[in-house]
């Protein structure tokens, strides 16, 4: 028996090795951290139409891969390979197209739920996720950040479109009201445009011929790198919009893209537009040879050194810049070139509207800025005679009457004009040089006039110091007067208070004697008064005493009794025999004195 038993344990043990040898190599599936595995069914049901990934008892590619760990898979039945998980990292978003599930109606472009097909409208955030590559296609994409400085303008881009001029609701395409404010917002670019913008104080200044810069606030460098890194990334991308912009107006006057390329963005160091020729190369490629400021940059070509350019302030960036200058004839027909600088502020709550109905900055300032710019100063310019703009107060004038006209028209399209500043006038040279002879002889006449009335002014001014010297002496003698004055009625005044303090303290000495004496009388008479009644009182008590005894000697046994000394002791003591002090031997009686008032 026990053979038996032995031969059937020791195949059967065989076997069990052999399955578990067969389980542990062949069945298990190990899946590393950061990884899953794609398994793909041999056997089971077919797909239905238009699947692409099988559900459990369904053959061909699984939609779940299994997770990371030790799995056990029937290599019969099963295939599986290992891939790498998606990743997303701190600072960017997947965008998961599907490529099965239902389809999307008609003008729908993205999936608002997981179990449609298309681009899903929400993104994964930073984290490990397991999607079957072979039904999903996930795109890792930056966040948007947003620098201090600016806020970005959300655009939807799917949903019905929003009402003319209004703002896109939810579920509508178009601007959205809200703007973005600094900071990192996941977005799913695919579903939201997100444009950053300006705002604050900005500038469009216009120099000569070279054509216009516009100089925006810059980033402020307080971010550590990763986040500095994103907000580059996301300023980057609106530069390539702005690029774009550029290159579809290259007729309206607006530079080429190559051009505007090579103007920096609010990262690296850019040039000053406060000079003339040197703070807009790609600006002078624009109109060449036009003007003087063109020649001096062709001169600057040729010098061996060439000249150092001015930076910009690290808050101050140029944006772009623009083919256009402020040229217009003067009253008297003589052509006037101007170079100014208009500054003006976007405020975060009208950032939106402007978005809305005239774009990003290069737009907002080639369709409305600078056109109005360009009216107003030519509309107010040609009031004035080419001398006007020459002389201080003429163009003073003309700048505030600009000033007040920006203000007022761009104001009613929501943006601010704080300042608008002539900073050059350029006139033809025949009628410069006569001008300014005449302003220069003007001047003089000016200068001579003011230091005719500076002499007569100093005489005057002499004269009125003698008079103050005189009249210091007066007041000072008059201040001796005063005071010797003052002196005596004061020594006057006190010696008639000294008196008058002695006749107070006399007649107070004397009431204070008054009283003294008016008390000691009244003292006196009290006693005298009060010693009468004790002893009246007194012999009235006697006097009713005596009427008590009949006879007078009992009350004088009473007198004697009371007014005996209490240390008289009264002792009887023995006299004989037979009698009653026989009686008594050895003893005394002792009488105990009579006390006071008995």
């Amino acid at each position: 028996m026990n053979k038996t038993v032995v031969a059937v344990g020791v195949p059967a043990l065989l076997v069990s090795l052999l399955a578990f040898g067969f389980v542990w190599t062949q069945c298990r599936v190990y899946v590393p951290e950061g990884y899953m595995a794609i398994v793909t069914a041999k056997t089971g049901q077919p797909l239905p139409e238009g699947a692409i990934l099988a559900e459990p008892g369904e053959k061909g590619v699984q939609r779940l891969p299994l997770a990371e760990g030790r799995h056990f898979l029937n290599p019969i039945n099963n295939d599986w390979r290992i891939v790498k998980a998606q990743s997303v990292k701190v600072g960017q978003v997947a965008v998961v197209t599907s490529k099965t599930g239902k389809e999307l109606p008609p003008g729908e472009i993205l999936a608002a739920d997981k179990v449609s097909k298309g681009v899903w409208k929400d993104v994964l955030g930073p984290g490990t996720y397991r999607l079957n590559p072979e039904g999903y296609d996930v795109q890792t994409l930056d966040a948007i950040s947003i620098p201090i400085g600016y806020v970005g303008v959300v655009t939807s881009q799917a949903g019905q479109p929003a009402k003319s001029g209004g703002f896109a609701g939810p579920g509508e395409k178009g601007v959205m009201e809200k703007v973005l404010q600094p900071g990192l917002y996941y977005v799913n670019t695919r579903a939201y445009q997100v444009d950053v913008v300006e705002v604050g104080m900005n500038q469009v200044s216009i120099v000569g011929k070279s054509g216009t810069v516009v100089l925006t606030k810059g980033q402020l460098d307080n971010v550590n790198g990763a986040l500095k890194e994103l907000q580059e990334n996301t300023l980057a991308r609106q530069v390539e919009r702005r690029a774009d912009y550029v290159k579809s107006n290259r007729d309206s006057g607006i530079l080429s893209q190559s051009e505007a390329s090579s103007l920096n963005y609010a990262q690296k160091e850019a040039q000053s537009s406060w000079s003339l020729s040197s703070s807009l190369p790609a600006a002078s490629k624009a109109a060449p040879g036009a003007g003087p400021d063109a020649e001096r940059t062709e001169a600057a070509k040729h010098k061996a050194v060439p000249e150092p350019k001015p930076k910009v302030p690290a808050q101050d960036n140029v944006a772009f810049g623009m083919n256009q200058f402020v040229q217009f004839p003067s009253s008297d027909g003589f052509s006037i070139l101007l170079d100014m600088t208009v500054e003006f502020e976007l405020l975060p709550e009208n950032i939106s509207r402007i978005f809305m109905l005239y774009g990003d900055l290069p737009a907002v300032v080639s369709k409305i800025i600078l056109p109005q710019i360009l009216s107003v100063s030519r509309m107010k310019g040609s009031d004035y005679k080419a001398r006007d703009f020459i002389d201080g107060g003429g163009r003073e004038k003309f700048q505030q009457e600009m000033t007040d006209e920006l203000v007022r028209i761009l104001g009613e399209k929501h943006i601010l004009v704080r300042n608008a500043i002539v900073r050059h006038v350029e006139v033809p040279p025949d009628i410069l040089a006569p001008i300014q002879q005449a302003s220069v002889a003007k001047e003089q006449d000016k200068t001579n006039q003011t230091e005719r009335d500076t002499a007569k002014k100093q005489a005057e001014l002499n004269t009125q110091q003698a008079m103050v010297e005189q009249y210091q002496k007066e007041i000072e003698q008059e201040t001796e007067k005063i005071t010797a004055t003052t002196a005596a009625e004061m020594k006057k005044e006190v010696a008639v208070i000294e008196a008058q303090t002695k006749v107070d303290v006399a007649e107070l000495d004397l009431e204070r004697a008054t009283i003294e004496a008016q008390i000691i009388q009244t003292r006196g008479e009290a006693e005298v008064k009060a010693k009468y009644m004790v002893e009246n009182e007194k012999a009235l008590g006697e006097q009713r005493r005596a009427k008590v005894f009949k006879n007078p000697a009992t009350l004088a046994d009473l007198v004697f009794a009371e007014n005996v000394s209490p240390k008289i002791e009264i002792k009887v003591l023995h006299a004989g025999e037979g009698t009653l002090w026989t009686d008594m031997k050895g003893g005394s009686l002792a009488i105990p004195a009579p006390s006071k008032g008995k």
